[in-house]
């Protein structure tokens, strides 16, 4: 049923591009908090300045990672290696933990302006899911997860969350490590085996393929479906209506 094996007792849904299409909100963020920070080293250095490139940046470098990670990858492919700093850091220090937090602010001041969009076609199959009886949780790197599902009107819909905060709270590395999934799965009491992972970063589907669960499914919003499928996906669909059309 739903395009998945037998077997299947659970859900486990990536947020930001899966969900919802807050992740071209998180993209926007992070071109910008990069850009200001490369604008103002090139000013300063005297070298040119080359911007964040949404396209050819955002999947390989911070996609589905944890903002540090993710901001720290990103900088190191531009040979930039800054302190990691600490979270009390001023909003203008030059460290990982400045500029990661400046991203986060971004995001919420953009998710509370702009809104939270959300995919038809994911809504239609969260709620197929959960008619079956299917176990469903959200399983997002972002430490806004809570606040984005409620925006969305899609908390009644999810049964269980392993987010940046409860990751953090836990010391569960992030994606493409694949614990904040065997956590879900595990809270859920449902074999890893019997759980299908539901992806659109390369990050989220290489964790998935780690973590040996049962399915691994790959969304593919950027236009990067042969990656997805080198990165572990079992099947690649443009959209989570089409996992529907196929069970008729």
């Amino acid at each position: 049923m739903f395009g998945l094996p037998d077997g299947t007792l659970a859900c486990l849904f990536d947020l930001d591009g899966v969900l919802t299409d807050t992740a071209s909100v998180h993209a926007a963020a992070w071109k910008q908090m990069f850009d200001d920070y490369l604008r103002a080293r090139a000013e300063r250095d005297g070298t040119p300045f080359r911007e964040f490139d949404v396209k050819a940046d955002y999947g390989p470098y911070v996609d589905g990672k944890p903002r540090l990670e993710g901001t720290d990858a990103f900088l190191r492919s531009r040979g930039i290696v800054l302190p990691p700093g600490g979270p009390g850091d001023a909003p203008d220090a030059e460290t990982i933990h400045a500029l990661a937090t400046r991203k986060n602010e971004l995001v919420q001041e953009k998710i509370r302006t702009v809104g939270v969009t959300v995919y038809p076609g994911s809504v239609r199959y969260l709620k197929a899911v959960k008619d079956a009886g299917l176990a469903t949780a959200c399983v997002s790197s972002s430490a806004n997860a809570e606040q984005v599902l409620d925006v969305a009107g899609l908390s009644s819909l999810i049964d269980h969350r392993v987010d940046g905060v409860i990751a953090k709270e836990r010391g569960l590395p992030g994606k493409p490590a694949p614990d904040t999934f065997l956590a879900a799965a595990a809270d859920l009491r449902v074999d890893r085996s019997q759980a299908v992972v539901f992806e659109d970063a390369l990050a989220g589907v290489a964790s998935g393929k780690a973590g040996g669960f049962g399915y691994v499914v790959g969304v593919d919003r950027l236009g990067q479906a042969d990656a997805l499928r080198e990165h572990g996906a079992d099947t690649v669909v443009t959209d989570l209506a089409q996992l529907l059309e196929e069970q008729r």
